[in-house]
């Protein structure tokens, strides 16, 4: 094994203004090992024995994410892990895992008293080490965190996309293939010669229909009814292709006596054409207003994914409206919602000026409550989920309320701490509220508070409006 001298805990930058007397007292105080690979240094859950120094090779940090262990963090020589003085973590947050043949020096806990009492420079030395890893840590899980919310959305976003995309290519297929028709069926018209003011009598007279119709929604009863109304009529003016035909005048508002207003400007033999042409003319244009809406649709989608990731901008803090996070986090959130019968209830106060905020880091906390006010709504298959803002004196206030089964009162005070999750395995990593609070907090000078009993859950979420 290598030798640990003085010098080499020197190498070390935040070692090297100790005294030599009280490195010396480190070294001759603590237990040196060498590990082979894949053993274990700690274990999640388990007590931290000590400080730990590697001294050669590498150790990897794993956390359990969704069932899975994934990296944290790699580590190597003269870096320094475990307990450290004045820390408050007890038990090992993941699993600490030698990759290679990999020697430490570990300074046993039991020695902390002594090493806080008897040598200042060493505890001061340590204590800036677990600040330094504190801060770098906090960073890593920050980022995988957002990594972890945009998993969360990502399966429901391929869902919101395919579909408008699938019908923009399922109805160009149809045009294209409804217009290679069209010099047919002009032919077919234009072979009954009729006069021009019969024609501009049809013309005038479907533009009425049209502009008289409502946009009222029929129950399958009264569509069907009306669909047969229409099969009728179509039959008994010896009009081929009813059925179809049927259907597509009731889903644009047709009715019997709408037909008979058209047909009273046509002659008997004219009729068929003259009404295939209308049907022509009404599928065409009901599919490129179905394209037209996907479009929109799928442009409605980009504009809210890079609004919410706020890939267009810097991070420095600028005034948003808070509402449009939200917004866009539902838009973001909106198969999972739907997928759980979810009833979404806004009310946005009018008077709440916009907030200088981190955009995207606020994203994330609208992610996490909204998303963790879904699950707690999953097991009764519906819910309802309230938003309300307003203004608050000189804060915005955010309450994000749902109907779920509540958090039990001899959990309700640990819900913020890391790690600490109620869900079953697979489904939490504990994270996530530590997040918001730490993202309220610290970035954002604000604080987030829970209220919860049985069917009512409600987190309020308080910012300054002017944050440093």
């Amino acid at each position: 094994m290598q030798q640990v001298t003085i010098p080499w805990l020197k190498s070390i930058e935040a070692l090297n203004p100790v005294p030599d007397e009280q490195l010396q007292w480190l070294i001759d105080n603590s237990d040196h090992q060498e590990l082979n690979e894949g053993d274990y240094i700690f274990k999640r859950d388990m007590p931290l024995d000590g400080t730990i120094f590697i001294v050669a090779g590498r150790i990897r940090i794993y956390l359990m994410r969704n069932g899975v262990r994934s990296e944290l963090v790699s580590m190597h020589e003269r870096q320094v892990t475990g307990f450290l003085p004045y820390s408050r973590a007890k038990v090992a947050i993941g699993d600490g895992i030698a990759v290679e043949t990999t020697q430490i020096m570990m300074l046993p806990r039991e020695k902390c008293p002594e090493l806080i009492r008897d040598f200042y420079e060493l505890t001061q030395a340590l204590v800036s080490l677990m600040s330094d890893r504190v801060r770098d840590s906090t960073a890593i899980i920050q980022q995988n965190e957002k990594m972890m919310a945009l998993g969360k959305l990502s399966a429901g976003l391929a869902h919101e996309l395919n579909n408008p995309a699938s019908s923009i290519v399922r109805n160009a297929a149809l045009l294209k293939q409804h217009l290679k028709a069209q010099p047919q069926l002009f032919a077919k018209l234009l072979a009954v010669n009729l006069d021009a003011d019969k024609v501009a009598a049809v013309k005038a007279e479907l533009t009425r229909i049209l502009d008289s119709k409502k946009d009222d929604r029929l129950t399958l009863r009264e569509r069907s009814r009306l669909e047969g109304e229409l099969l009728d009529w179509f039959e008994e003016h010896e009009i081929d292709d009813s059925d179809e035909m049927a259907e597509n005048f009731v889903e644009q508002g047709f009715n019997s006596a709408d037909l008979d207003a058209i047909y009273r400007h046509v002659t008997p033999e004219a009729a068929a054409p003259v009404f295939r042409w209308i049907n022509d003319n009404l599928l065409s244009e009901k599919m490129v207003a179905d394209i037209h809406h996907a479009s929109e649709r799928i442009a409605d989608l980009i504009t809210s994914i890079k609004t919410f990731t706020h890939m267009d901008r810097g991070q420095d803090r600028q005034y948003a409206p808070v509402d449009t996070g939200i917004r866009n986090t539902l838009t973001m959130l909106g198969h999972k919602i739907r997928a759980n019968n979810i009833t979404v209830v806004q009310e946005y106060d009018p008077e709440l000026p916009p907030v200088k905020m981190l955009v995207g880091e606020l994203n994330q906390v609208w992610t996490n409550l909204i998303d963790n006010a879904i699950d707690a709504m999953s097991a009764k298959g519906k819910g309802t989920l309230s938003i309300h803002t307003r203004k608050d004196r000189e804060f915005a206030e955010i309450i994000i309320a749902d109907d779920g089964p509540g958090i039990a009162e001899d959990i309700r005070s640990r819900i913020f701490d890391p790690f600490f999750t109620t869900k079953e395995m697979g489904k939490g990593t504990g994270m996530g509220l530590e997040v918001v609070q730490r993202i309220i907090k610290q970035q954002h000078q604000g604080s987030v508070k829970v209220n919860s009993e049985p069917g009512k859950t409600e987190f309020i979420v308080c910012i300054p409006i002017e944050s440093c």
